[in-house]
């Protein structure tokens, strides 16, 4: 378990400007997708290229904000963790699968008879009961 204290600071002026700045990027590239989309003369491929390019340089401008350096060590801690992870063999999760199947049939048709035997109950003795 990770027990280094975290920094209760919040974001500075400058990060603040930055992230504003990253919006700005990511909404001039999606306008110009937009704006050029139906000029003939400009290949989607461009335009598309145009908006990837917008979002990388966004994102990297957001990365060097604290929001962004919390969220890079979140995903750093994340794949340390997922190293640690055991994951099933093939034949476990097959196994596994097929048991699930076999108590979600075995279920569903205890279901479907506690069903029949109320809807009879109430349809044929208890309804009758009153006439």
């Amino acid at each position: 378990m990770n027990t280094k204290a975290e920094s209760t600071k919040g974001a500075t002026g400058a990060d603040i400007a930055k992230l504003v700045l990253a919006v700005i990027v990511l909404a001039a590239g999606i306008f110009a997708y937009s704006w050029f989309g139906s000029n003939p003369a400009v290949p989607q491929s461009v335009l598309l290229l145009g908006v990837v390019v917008a979002l990388v340089a966004a994102l990297a401008i957001g990365a060097f904000t604290a929001p962004g350096r919390r969220v890079r060590e979140f995903l750093g801690e994340s794949q340390f963790e997922l190293r640690k992870v055991v994951w099933p063999t093939r034949d476990e999760t097959l196994k596994t699968t097929g048991i699930i199947m076999v108590v979600v049939v075995v279920l569903s048709l205890l279901l479907g008879l506690i069903d029949l035997i109320l809807k009879s109950v109430v349809l044929d003795w208890l309804l009758k009961l009153g006439t």
